[in-house]
């Protein structure tokens, strides 16, 4: 395996983690990326380069964070978030791993990819509940607010260093099974 191809790898890691915050930001980033070609997507997704691509996912990107800040609509969108954001990080995953056969490089982006998406798009959907219920609604705009900062910041470490993307997965999916494992405590 090249260098390139683990980059890659820690690029499509840390993407789908962020897909996992808001599935949208770091879809409309990597299409930025490849429109001003600072990223090489594999040849079949080329096509989230081009301009028509660029606004859809900018103006998507606008609605889902404003989105979240709507009481009520924020919960519905969290719903349906843990299915979208397992698509688009699979979908992340193959886009921008290089040099694998396509057997390995859907393998890695349905296990790697769509799982870390789910995990943390699971996380903060019961994060949000959480504060639904304990405050009322009245603290989802605060964690909207970290979501959305969480989601950019991870998707511009991984597009710039995506190691460094990858070594705050590990991070964030430690912390994910820690709260998995205090919930489940907690439960009996």
């Amino acid at each position: 395996m090249t260098t390139e191809t683990i980059i890659s790898i820690f690029l499509g890691i840390g993407l789908s983690a962020s897909v996992g915050f808001r599935v949208f930001v770091p879809l409309f980033a990597l299409s930025l990326a490849a429109y001003f070609n600072l990223w090489e997507l594999n040849e079949s997704w080329q096509w989230i380069g081009s301009l028509t691509a660029v606004v859809t996912l900018g103006v998507a990107t606008l609605v889902e964070i404003f989105g979240y800040y709507i009481p009520y609509v924020d919960n519905m969108l969290d719903s349906i978030a843990i299915p979208l954001a397992t698509i688009a990080g699979t979908a992340v995953m193959v886009s921008t791993v290089a040099d694998l056969s396509p057997a390995i490089t859907w393998a890695l982006a349905i296990i790697a990819g769509g799982g870390t998406a789910a995990a943390v798009a699971g996380s903060s959907g019961v994060t949000r509940l959480a504060s639904t219920a304990t405050t009322g609604g009245l603290a989802n705009p605060v964690v909207s607010t970290l979501e959305t900062g969480s989601s950019i910041v991870m998707t511009i470490v991984s597009l710039f260093i995506p190691v460094l993307a990858f070594v705050f997965v590990l991070v964030i999916l430690y912390i994910v099974f820690r709260m998995y494992k205090k919930f489940k405590r907690s439960k009996t």
